[in-house]
């Protein structure tokens, strides 16, 4: 026994501290948030004062890539390593949707899982759960981040728009009375609950095109529910209650390696920012949640200073999809713009095929090991997060794993500006990156929303643009370059037509 107790003790404290060495990692994930809405990027008309010192220490992006311009597939992608369009039902999910995120691949967080790290999904969710048929609301909801690799979640299930409007804790409603049980409906009215679009009167945000089902906390939303009352939300309470569960869980494990995904609801609809940014910005509601996001980051960054976990921590800032302005409320934000341009100088917004659809802003910070004030013109797509945390932590991949992920570490870390070789993005065609190209293929549906008053980039016949020179793709260069037309429309069905690009 005497004998092998040093070698013993020795593995052990060598086993203790490759584990505290082994970084913590936070990817705060915005809503909605565009690439002109943050003032490090730009912006004159508001401050992000926290989210600009993340970008003053580490690196900023300016051609970083949702895989979508909308967030279930971005989600999706992000958190599976393959573009979400591979996967039928990954569209913007409803809020009883069953799980679509498969169990039996190792997803991001289980990766992290299997490195060693304790992991949390904190915010929302927007990837379904339950089995087929969706979740039983009043008793266990599983599948769900759980099953997925997550050790802990608190969560919004779906959308702050979209019903049932409560906390889900790892597989259970947060503070539900079992003797007024939930019910969610998404196809017809619930007894006599009330509506938006039948007691306008009881509402204190009315929509603009749609919102007009179950009332909730004087809001109308998608959706109709009853029951639920003790448990439903207040939603200008959210983000203190999500950041608070996110600080929760930080001090609860800051003596071994962390992942969060800090999923915020802003700046997602309906806007209803807490009395501490209330008329605060300027910029009506969508201002005054933008800076009660920055406020948010700022909350995170200060509590990782404060336990002395900074110089261990890289934290990864972005958004699931490009901005829209009037996506369904009458919150004045179009009439108080002010100036302000959510998408910078890009065409389109959310839905759109256009640039400000999917290019959004990416910041990583990691004192030490990130050089700061760095930025970085690589493109960079959020599909690749899952092969670069990979090979951050040195955890194998399977062949199986992460099949459309790229190893942009290098990338990430400020190492490198190599651009990825070719990104496809997605929104209601599908779009082919290449160098300074951008190839949208042809697509039948509407090119203007008319309620979002967004162009969505959809025409008969194909687009291409050299966004070196024209970013605000103003010129279709098509007609001109036949045949790089027809060499990207190759390459795009190539790649559609693999189950693995890595």
């Amino acid at each position: 026994m005497k004998r092998w107790r040093f070698p013993l003790l020795l593995l052990l404290y060598t086993s203790t501290l490759t584990a505290q060495q082994k970084p913590n990692i936070v990817f705060i994930y915005s809503d909605d948030l565009g690439y002109g809405d943050l003032s490090c990027y730009g912006a004159s008309k508001i401050a992000t004062p926290h989210i600009d010192a993340l970008a003053k220490n580490g690196i900023r992006f300016t051609n970083a890539h949702t895989s979508s311009a909308t967030c279930t597939p971005s989600r999706y992608s992000l958190l599976t390593g393959q573009y979400a369009w591979r996967r039928e039902g990954t569209g913007i999910a409803p809020g009883n949707a069953a799980l679509i995120l498969p169990t039996n691949k190792t997803t991001l967080p289980g990766m992290l899982q299997k490195a060693g790290y304790s992991t949390a999904a904190i915010g929302k969710w927007h990837l379904g759960l339950g089995p087929a048929g969706g979740p039983d609301w009043n008793h266990e909801i599983k599948p769900g981040p759980q099953e997925l690799g997550f050790g802990y979640s608190y969560i919004i299930p779906a959308t702050g728009d979209r019903v049932p409007c409560v906390f889900v804790e790892n597989h259970h409603v947060v503070n539900l009375d079992p003797n007024d049980p939930i019910v969610v409906s998404y196809q017809a009215p619930i007894d006599n609950e009330p509506t938006g679009k039948q007691h306008p009167e009881s509402l204190t945000l009315h929509p603009s095109h749609g919102h007009d089902q179950a009332i909730v906390n004087g809001i109308s939303r998608i959706g109709y529910m009853s029951g639920g009352k003790a448990a439903l939300w207040k939603d200008e309470d959210i983000a203190d209650v999500l950041t608070g569960k996110a600080i929760q869980f930080i001090e609860a494990n800051k003596d071994k390696p962390f992942f969060i995904y800090f999923a915020t609801h802003d700046i997602h609809v309906p806007r209803a920012p807490n009395m501490r940014f209330a008329g605060k910005s300027g910029l009506a509601s969508r201002g005054d949640v933008i800076l009660q996001l920055d406020d948010c980051v700022g909350r995170i960054s200060h509590t990782l200073d404060s336990l002395q976990l900074s110089s261990n921590t890289i934290i990864i800032f972005s958004s699931d999809n490009g901005p829209v302005v009037d996506d369904g409320y009458l919150d004045n934000a179009v009439e108080k713009l002010n100036g302000h341009t959510p998408a910078g100088i890009y065409k389109g917004g959310k839905y759109s095929a256009f640039e400000a659809g999917t290019r959004v802003p990416l910041i990583a910070s990691w004192p030490g090991k990130i050089k700061p004030g760095m930025v970085s013109p690589a493109l960079f797509s959020q599909v690749d997060m899952y092969a670069s945390l990979a090979a951050l932590v040195q955890q194998p991949l399977t062949h199986d794993d992460a099949p459309d992920s790229f190893n942009s570490l290098d990338q990430l870390l400020g190492n490198s500006i190599k651009n990825r070789p070719y990104l496809v993005e997605q929104a209601g065609v599908l779009s082919l990156l290449k160098e300074n190209w951008k190839y949208i293929a042809p697509g039948d549906g509407p090119a203007y929303d008319q309620n979002t008053r967004i162009l969505l980039g959809n025409l008969p016949t194909a687009q291409l643009y050299d966004l070196s020179k024209d970013p605000g793709e103003q010129n279709n260069q098509a007609a001109k370059y036949p045949e790089l037309v027809q060499s990207m429309a190759k390459l795009l069905q190539e790649l559609q037509a693999k189950t693995v690009t890595r």
